[in-house]
């Protein structure tokens, strides 16, 4: 009876988990967009239109390039490899984006609607000062060339996967490297209505069809088969029991919960949102959005896991081909593979875009003209190609570029969401809603970063702590940062902070 029960709920877990998503966005989204107000002030894309970044788009697709944007392979690969934590991901994930990474997004990206369409580094000097912009500015490059090198390097492993047994002595995955490297040299060129305001209502239908049918064939699965999202004994038996959920979790599904990735995507729109009004939707409903599509795969690793237990052993994309296959046939299961495909290219095409105008922005280089684009972009193309180049020395290499970006993505969210605090104490706004979960994220990476050690099932780097050790040191350090905050938040606005 008790494991009749238990059956059920996994499976109303997560259906529970896609529902409360929903629910989340007309609820708690609307509580902060009240916190926010909104107005009818002229936005970025009329007060400093360019015609390449600064460009009106209509509200449909800001919000299907935002999206796009955010939805990388963190949603697919990482919640893959972060239900191995066991079932909790059904209820951590939605959790996560409603109060976490759906605020990240929707604060940052409205901080950047207010202050001109500003990157980071611009946000981050106003509200922490110059010297911490600095570290913070060169950081923030480093993880951005690895979001380009890693959103390369997967989507060209995927399509070569569907062609593997086409001509198998022709270099297929490097073919793909050089195709898709390409396109996002384009795309990140030419003026943002061009390209991906043209090309990504396409790259949405694909996305859109991929996700729905991998829904519905778990749904009809799980109900013949509600085993599928039970934690079976084999699939206990791959399970990170030696890694705690708090820190391991929240930078395993690297997107799928929060992301600082995101916070460097929303100044694209920003320079192109007709009006503030439609800033919850496009940056909260987006993120809850990729949240509904972390729960499909996050059932879709469940039940495969389930199905053939030593796929755990195996790289997570090997899991996501035999789930397609398993729910959806060879036809549906290639569209739903290329919506993944889909993911990554469109996270990888704006990542470098984001590069270009961060650097741009630092340097104060206008970008009107093609040559200057150019130019900004020359070394970034010669960075990129020693990633992918080292990346593929060996799978060990590609595992360690995913590792850190993973470590060093949280690192970024973290700090966002204290610039997000600062940012709405010197406005008169209650903080609460940014400061928890940023003294959360703060706790968990910098507990991660104590603990980690390539001796905890292959994690990056660290200092080996015991996890008790590293949990204490991390709650003083979290303790500080958060009264730092406080403080700066307190403090009358430094030089150099974009105005509203």
């Amino acid at each position: 009876m008790w494991a009749f029960i238990r059956k059920e709920c996994d499976m109303a877990w997560f259906l529970g988990g896609i529902v409360a998503l929903i629910v989340g966005y007309f609820t708690y989204g609307r509580l902060i967009e009240r916190l926010l107000r909104p107005d009818d002030r002229r936005t970025p894309c009329y007060a400093m239109g360019d015609g390449v970044d600064y460009v009106p788009l209509p509200m449909w697709k800001n919000m299907l390039i935002q999206l796009l944007n955010i939805a990388g392979v963190g949603p697919v690969i990482g919640v893959i490899i972060g239900i191995k934590f066991g079932w909790e991901c059904f209820w951590i994930i939605p959790l996560g984006c409603v109060f976490g990474g759906a605020v990240h997004d929707y604060v940052s990206g409205f901080m950047s609607v207010r202050t001109r369409g500003a990157n980071l580094p611009a946000l981050t000097e106003g509200s922490l000062g110059r010297w911490y912009t600095q570290a913070y500015a060169v950081f923030l490059m480093v993880l951005l060339l690895l979001v380009v090198a890693v959103f390369i390097n997967v989507p060209a492993h995927l399509a070569e996967g569907l062609v593997r047994g086409a001509a198998p002595s022709v270099p297929w995955f490097w073919i793909f490297v050089g195709i898709i490297f390409l396109y996002y040299i384009v795309a990140t060129l030419f003026p943002v209505d061009a390209i991906i305001g043209k090309i990504y209502p396409f790259f949405g239908a694909v996305l859109l069809i991929g996700s729905v049918a991998m829904l519905v064939a778990l749904v009809w699965n799980g109900v013949e088969e509600p085993w599928l999202f039970t934690e079976t004994e084999g699939f206990k038996a791959g399970m990170f029991k030696d890694q705690p959920i708090v820190p391991c979790l929240f930078v395993t599904i690297a997107c799928g919960i929060i992301s600082g990735f995101h916070a460097t995507q929303s100044p694209i729109v920003a320079r192109t949102m007709m009006s503030e009004r439609q800033a919850r939707a496009t940056y909260y409903g987006m993120m809850i959005a990729e949240g509904v599509i972390a729960m499909i795969w996050a059932g879709a690793g469940m039940a495969i896991y389930n199905i053939a237990p030593g796929l755990m052993a195996q790289p997570a994309t090997e899991a996501l081909m035999a789930s397609t296959k398993q729910f959806l046939g060879s036809w549906m299961g290639t569209v739903t593979v290329l919506s993944v495909i889909v993911l990554a290219i469109t996270s990888g095409d704006t990542a470098l875009r984001s590069l270009r105008l961060t650097l741009a922005e630092m340097v104060r280089l206008p970008q009107q003209r093609f040559a200057a684009r150019l130019g900004l972009c020359l070394p970034l193309i010669v960075c990129v190609s020693a990633l992918l180049w080292w990346s593929n020395l060996s799978a060990e290499s590609f595992e360690w570029l995913w590792k850190y970006f993973a470590w060093g993505n949280q690192i970024l969210a973290a700090s966002t969401l204290m610039v997000c605090t600062v940012w709405l104490m010197r406005r008169g706004v209650a903080p609460w809603f940014t400061l928890i979960p940023g003294i959360f994220m703060t706790f968990v990476v910098s507990s991660f970063i104590l603990w980690s050690d390539p001796s905890h099932a292959g994690c990056p780097y660290g200092l080996n702590l015991p996890i008790r050790v590293a949990y204490a040191i991390a709650g003083v350090f979290t303790f500080f940062c958060a009264v730092t905050v406080i403080r700066i938040g307190t403090a009358p606005a430094v030089k150099g902070e974009p105005r509203d």
